[in-house]
């Protein structure tokens, strides 16, 4: 943990890092792969909808049945003459999922089953779902997400700016198309713990960006009054500044979900636990990479198409140019004579450039004030 908090305070620092932003063409390239094969799992095999919209009947057995749950199944099935899910619940009881059977069907098969079960019928509780109610849940689903999108992106526009807004608007969606894809190619049943999933790494997604759009604000205020750092490259400071907080904060969300996802569901059979927590693992995950790798990296390519930032990008290089021409470090290229648009460059915020370095280093040498004339 010492080298994990020191490594975060070199990186806050600026003494150390990776350039994600110069890098984005790649992550941009990995993202679209990965959401074309999420597009074509969703539209090849498509996503198991769960009895809440399909509509059908549920059936629970008594305590401790002999029966085992690829037995049920294949009773369920004859029954009904639909496919059938078979879950075995703690305490020993099936609970029978058959999708598209009505009133009249269900009081049949619960008497086939009981006699396939050797049980008695009035023991086996038997629920009847209407797709009429899965429309209604599917409906508010995306009333909600419609409203949760909307009101994010007003939000971000007033706090931030709409470069932004658009930055994280574009990874909630990429968040969301491969959490949706996952569930198509994995085959999990998309139930209201899945959609209650979805709603909530769409917040998690966003308090990921939230942070580093922060930490980016604050160093690019004044961004024109230097000619040290491209906006590019201190929007990679701001990544870096704040990578070891997304990484921790991200592994301990995984840890709690992942053990719901593979020993709650995978040992434990609890197929509950199973339709909501892959929705929050894999959109935890991918919240935590598109806020590094894709959010902030399409600000900058946004903001860098601004007549300010690209002319402020040619002093940098201009100034860079100059001092690898005179043998001065490049650190320094912004030392001595003013800019050409005539600011001082003190005028920049501190943590713009290294923080180690003297905020007085070759400014007002020979000055009482210190500042230039």
């Amino acid at each position: 943990m010492g080298k994990l908090g020191n490594l975060g305070a070199r990186l806050h620092h600026g003494e150390v890092g990776y350039d994600f932003v110069k890098n984005r063409k790649l992550w941009y390239g990995i993202s679209i792969l990965i959401t074309i094969t999420a597009i074509v799992g969703l539209a090849v095999r498509g996503l198991h909808m769960g009895i809440e919209f399909q509509g059908g009947a549920v059936f629970t057995t008594p305590k401790n049945m002999s029966a085992s749950v690829s037995q049920a199944e294949t009773y369920a099935e004859d029954a009904s003459g639909h496919d059938a899910i078979v879950q075995k619940l703690g305490d020993g009881s099936l609970r029978i999922q058959i999708a598209g059977t009505d009133t009249g069907a269900s009081d049949q098969i619960k008497q086939q089953l009981a006699k396939d079960l050797d049980t008695p019928a009035e023991k086996i509780n038997a629920d009847l779902v209407g797709p009429s109610w899965g429309d209604q849940i599917a409906d508010k689903a995306w009333q909600g997400l419609g409203i949760f999108m909307v009101l994010v992106v007003i939000y971000l526009a007033i706090a931030f700016e709409w470069r932004m807004a658009l930055a994280a608007f574009v990874a909630l969606i990429h968040d969301i198309t491969i959490t949706v894809g996952i569930y198509a190619l994995v085959g999990f049943e998309v139930t209201p713990g899945t959609v209650i999933g979805l709603l909530t790494i769409l917040g998690y997604s966003l308090y990921d960006t939230v942070v580093v759009f922060d930490s980016l604000k604050e160093q690019t205020r004044d961004i024109t009054k230097q000619t040290r750092w491209t906006y590019a490259e201190i929007a990679n400071r701001s990544i870096n500044s704040t990578l070891v907080r997304s990484i921790n904060t991200t592994v301990v969300a995984l840890l709690p979900v992942g053990g719901l996802l593979f020993i709650g569901g995978g040992v434990l059979g609890a197929g509950m636990l199973n339709d909501i927590s892959l929705s929050l693992f894999v959109g935890l995950a991918a919240g935590a990479y598109s806020s590094i790798f894709i959010a902030t990296p399409l600000v900058a390519d946004l903001k860098e198409a601004e007549p300010q930032m690209k002319a402020l990008k040619k002093r940098v290089l201009a100034k860079r140019a100059q001092a690898a021409a005179k043998g001065e470090p490049v650190e320094s290229a912004d030392e001595g004579e003013p800019d050409a648009d005539d600011e001082p460059d003190d005028a920049a915020p501190a943590v713009v450039g290294p923080r180690n370095q003297p905020a007085s280093r070759g400014r007002g040498r020979g000055r009482p004030s210190g500042k230039r004339r």
